[in-house]
C-alpha cells in the first residue's frame, strides 16, 4: 500500500485532532489519541462504527469491512468512508468525528471476559476462586493448597 496514500488520509481526517498511522496485516490503522479509529485495507478507508453511528454509513450506501476468518466471514465494526468525503476535508470531518466517537465509546465498554476466565475470589468462591472445584465443593474435593481456609469447603 501507497505510504503517501495512507499520509493524504491522515491529513484529510485532520478536522478532528491528530491522526497517526500504524502498519497492521498488509493495511494500516489511523489513530486519535491512542485509539483506533480508522481502518485502511486494499487501498480503502473504513471508519469505526457502532450502534449510533452504524445508521449514517447505510444511509451512505457504505458496507463493512469483512475478512476470511477461520472457515467463516467476519465482520468488523468499521465501514467504508463515502466516496465524496475522500475528496474533501470539510466532507470528511463529520464522518472522523463519528468514527472519534464510536471509538470512545468503544473504550468505556467493558471489555468480554475471555473463555475460561478465572472468577474473582470473594466470600463465596473461597481463596482458589472456585477454579479447582467450579464453585461446588464437595469433602476432599479442594486440591488447591487452601482447603483449610475454603469459604466453600463444606
Amino acid at each position: 500500500m501507497d505510504d503517501d496514500y495512507v499520509v493524504f488520509l491522515c491529513e484529510l481526517m485532520s478536522g478532528v485532532g491528530r491522526i497517526t498511522a500504524r502498519r497492521m496485516f498488509g493495511g494500516h490503522g489511523l489513530y486519535h489519541e491512542g485509539r483506533m479509529v480508522a481502518l485502511v485495507a486494499e487501498g480503502r478507508l473504513y471508519l469505526k462504527t457502532d450502534a449510533s453511528t452504524r445508521a449514517a454509513f447505510e444511509a451512505a450506501g457504505s458496507n463493512p469491512f469483512v475478512y476470511a476468518g477461520k472457515g467463516k466471514p467476519v465482520t468488523m465494526s468499521y465501514w467504508l468512508a463515502p466516496d465524496e468525503a475522500l475528496d474533501d476535508p470539510a466532507l470528511m470531518r463529520p464522518w472522523a468525528q463519528r468514527a472519534v466517537e464510536a471509538a470512545a465509546r468503544a473504550a468505556q465498554a467493558p471489555a468480554p471476559s475471555p473463555v475460561g476466565a478465572r472468577v474473582r475470589a470473594t466470600a463465596e468462591t473461597g481463596p482458589c476462586r472456585g477454579v479447582v472445584c467450579r464453585g461446588r465443593p464437595q469433602a476432599g474435593s479442594c486440591r488447591s493448597g487452601a482447603r483449610r481456609r475454603c469459604a466453600l469447603r463444606p
